[in-house]
């Protein structure tokens, strides 16, 4: 039978309160959830690992709250209780984009000296647990308590456990849809988190208003939460920086611009990485994009027109330098970030006279017949490589759209010396489908750029064009990529679209450097202690 207490209830004698309880629950989870990826991403990234991390420890945590909340619900029929923790769950949720930016910087600390390995996966882990775990227990013990409630008798049992769990999954699927389309771009992570909490709130405090009772706890939620969104609010991801330009969301990054009197920079991380740079003044980088510019003179007279294709274009730093550089260059792009695009022309200087295509990089050269000179891949970020471009299937793809001895390009970063590292993978796929390969290590960088070609001479192209080259500055720099320049010999280590576990080779390859970094941190604190790693 149901619950006396519930029986006796004002709001939740009809029932339509319990389902729309359990309705916006489901949404507040998948909400979280989604939140959780975007918390974490400019941290840790957006791999699946890191998604496994999340999802792993939410369902941990709905698991014990599902346990504890049907055993609660046997012993104390009160729904005082249930809507005390949503109470409880609001002003927690509301207070993760403050707390939680404070613990993942805090426990990144803590390990910097605790451990040798697998720092991202164990700095994602602990973060998950400590954030994200007892909020989701909250909401773990919803359904067990509302079948309490709802459940008049053993003849309609079934029908009443289905409309809530029917009410809990559309819930789901609007808190799917309204974070990532709708929320996370127009207004952000942490106001995200404040609105799904709200929604929390209001449940709790309905609820004990109709009851007349709990008006204590009432108010102080309400206040927590006040002062818990008021925190949310005001701190950004890299909350230590005094002097951005700007700090934003889209549906696919965490974006970060700063500027000084010489340059523009985009960051898609907060730790690590530098995706764009706008040199006002038009002179090179001295970062990658400065080695891509040998392409252009491993083809035969560098200084004819050519078409150029930039396949992760970000804010443009390539077209730009080989319009400048290349006159005769004829440069477009795509990129799957809009937001990013729009960017390029506020912040970059992009000419609008350059077509960007939104679109993935794979799918647009599967809606194309044009064919390329130059093909630049540059769509990893860090440890985020997205396997659908990095297979054996994606650079045949690329060597189809290129013209007769046309020259691809891949920026590859996290070099790493290991035998089986990503990049090695990554230089065994594509030897498997060009018939030369060409790599050069970045000076002062964990990037390496690769060649490709079906044409045996473009190294002697790129030395002969080198000396022809009359621009004093893209001379020298050209110089050093002859001399980084090495011929590669394929291997087996082959990634397809059935297979390729570009997650855990990144992360094993980012792990070993990120624990060369931290030997120099742990040595401090051994020697001198805290004291030493603030000096």
């Amino acid at each position: 039978m149901t619950s006396n207490t519930a029986g006796k209830s004002r709001i939740l004698s009809k029932k339509w309160y319990l389902y729309l309880t359990e309705f916006f629950s489901g949404m507040a989870v998948m909400a979280v959830e989604l939140g959780a990826s975007r918390l974490l991403a400019p941290y840790f990234s957006s791999s699946q690992i890191v998604w496994t991390i999340i999802i792993g420890t939410i369902m941990i945590a709905m698991a014990l709250g599902n346990l504890w909340g049907g055993r609660s619900a046997d012993r104390h029929p009160d729904p005082d209780r249930l809507y005390g923790r949503l109470l409880l769950a609001a002003v927690w949720i509301a207070a993760i984009p403050f707390v939680g930016k404070m613990v993942i910087v805090g426990i990144s600390a803590l390990l910097v000296v605790t451990i040798s390995t697998n720092f991202l996966i164990w700095a994602a882990f602990l973060s998950c647990m400590i954030v994200f775990v007892y909020p989701l227990f909250l909401l773990g013990t919803v359904t067990p308590s509302l079948v309490k409630y709802t459940v008049s008798s053993l003849d309609d049992s079934g029908r009443t456990v289905g409309a809530l769990g029917a009410a809990n999954t559309i819930g789901s699927i609007i808190g799917t849809f309204v974070p990532t389309f709708l929320s996370i771009p127009a207004v952000g992570t942490a106001a995200t988190f404040v609105i799904f909490s709200a929604i929390l709130l209001l449940l709790g405090v309905i609820y004990f208003i109709a009851e007349r009772r709990g008006a204590v706890k009432t108010v102080i939620a309400v206040i927590l939460f006040a002062a818990a969104s008021a925190a949310a609010l005001s701190l950004g991801f890299a909350f230590w920086e005094k002097n951005l330009t700007l700090e934003d969301e889209s549906v696919y990054n965490y974006l970060q611009v700063r500027e000084d009197d010489r340059r523009t920079v985009l960051s898609t991380n907060v730790l690590f990485g530098v995706q764009s740079v706008y040199i006002r003044d038009g002179s090179l980088t001295g970062m990658y994009y400065d080695y891509a510019l040998a392409a252009p003179m491993m083809t035969e007279q560098p200084d004819a027109p050519k078409d150029l294709l930039i396949l992760g274009m970000g804010t443009g730093t390539y077209a730009t330098q080989c319009r400048h550089y290349y006159p005769a260059v004829s440069a477009e792009g795509v990129e799957i970030d809009e937001k990013i695009t729009d960017l390029a022309h506020r912040y970059f200087s992009l000419d609008p006279a350059v077509p960007v295509t939104t679109y993935d990089g794979r799918a647009y050269l599967a809606g194309t017949d044009r064919k390329y000179d130059i093909i630049m891949v540059d769509a990893y970020q860090d440890i985020t490589i997205p396997f659908q471009m990095s297979s054996q299937e994606f650079f045949s793809a690329v060597r189809a759209h290129l013209k007769e001895n046309g020259v691809m390009i891949v920026n590859m970063n996290m070099t790493s010396a290991a035998e089986d590292s990503i990049n090695v993978w990554l230089q065994d796929t594509i030897a498997s489908v060009f018939g030369t390969v060409y790599t050069a290590d970045v000076r002062g960088s964990s990037n390496r750029e690769l060649f490709a070609s079906e044409n045996p001479e473009i190294a002697s192209l790129l030395t002969e064009n080198t000396a022809a080259c009359e621009n004093a500055a893209l001379r020298e720099m050209l110089e050093k990529v002859c001399e980084a320049l090495k011929l590669y010999q394929g291997g087996e280590r082959i990634l397809t679209d059935d297979k390729a576990p570009v997650e855990l080779l990144g992360m094993k390859t980012i792990d070993g450097m990120i624990s060369g970094e931290l030997a120099y941190y742990k040595q401090r604190f051994e020697e001198d202690g805290i004291a030493g790693l603030i000096g």
